[in-house]
């Protein structure tokens, strides 16, 4: 008798396990075959082929080390409100494979920023360049890299970003040392081929406006300039500079 309601007992386990083992949802499994960086999201094929799956960079479990593209990954599959799928409680199930290497990071354009903020601030010891000029220079520098941090925030999060019409007029109109900052130092925009031919040429377009300023041609505007400032202009610029951050983030 003792014999029976043991074999009924594990009968009854069995059940429930495999009972518990159909309700859990099944774990797939693929790899990473694109992922965008910039923008926060990829796609996963699964293994055995099928239909790309959507995955973004929220997915992953306990905000595990960013992709770089080629990892093996095991995840449960979901619907967007579209029906699309999307992969959700996405883990590495292990090594990379043919992983995609990162591009070494060219320092150029970071001391090519530094070393213009250097020379514009050297020159206005020298007397070349008014104060006025270079400080309006560091000041959208600062909040051109702000938009850059903020946009490439919201990319992760999926929120609203800032519009690429935006960055490129900061730039333009003189915080491109700020930008080529943010895109070494945050890795944002920095491979985006029709993005960056724009950005240089907003780059070159500033340093011609910047030669005209400072040529006798261009006296009479850099004197208006340094009237409507006046010599209240370190208060001014850091009202500019909050009014500026308030409108890159909404």
């Amino acid at each position: 008798m003792a014999l029976s309601f043991d074999v009924i007992a594990a009968v009854v386990q069995g059940c429930l396990l495999n009972l518990t083992m159909q309700s859990m949802p099944m774990r797939l499994q693929g790899k990473i075959t694109r992922w965008n960086d910039d923008q926060g999201f990829g796609f996963i094929t699964p293994n055995g082929g099928g239909e790309a799956v959507f995955v973004h960079i929220k997915a992953l479990a306990g905000r595990a080390a960013r992709p770089e593209g080629g990892e093996l990954v095991s995840y449960d599959l979901a619907r967007d409100a579209q029906g699309r799928p999307r992969a959700e409680q996405v883990e590495y199930a292990g090594a990379r494979t043919n992983p995609v290497r990162r591009r070494h990071r060219n320092p150029l354009p970071v001391l090519l920023a530094l070393a213009f903020l250097g020379s514009l601030w050297g020159a206005v010891s020298l007397g070349s360049v008014p104060m006025e000029l270079a400080g309006l220079y560091l000041l959208l520098s600062v909040l051109t890299y702000i938009a850059y941090a903020l946009d490439k925030s919201a990319a992760q999060q999926g929120n609203w970003r800032t519009k690429e019409s935006t960055l490129h007029l900061l730039a333009l109109i003189g915080g491109w040392p700020g930008a080529l900052l943010a895109q070494h130092r945050l890795r944002h925009k920095s491979s985006k081929q029709p993005f960056r031919a724009i950005f240089w040429m907003t780059v070159a377009a500033n340093a011609v406006a910047l030669g005209w300023l400072l040529s006798d041609a261009g006296t009479g505007v850099l004197a208006a300039v340094h009237a409507f400032i006046g010599e209240d202009w370190p208060r001014r610029l850091a009202a500019a500079a909050g009014f500026g951050t308030a409108l890159i983030w909404k």
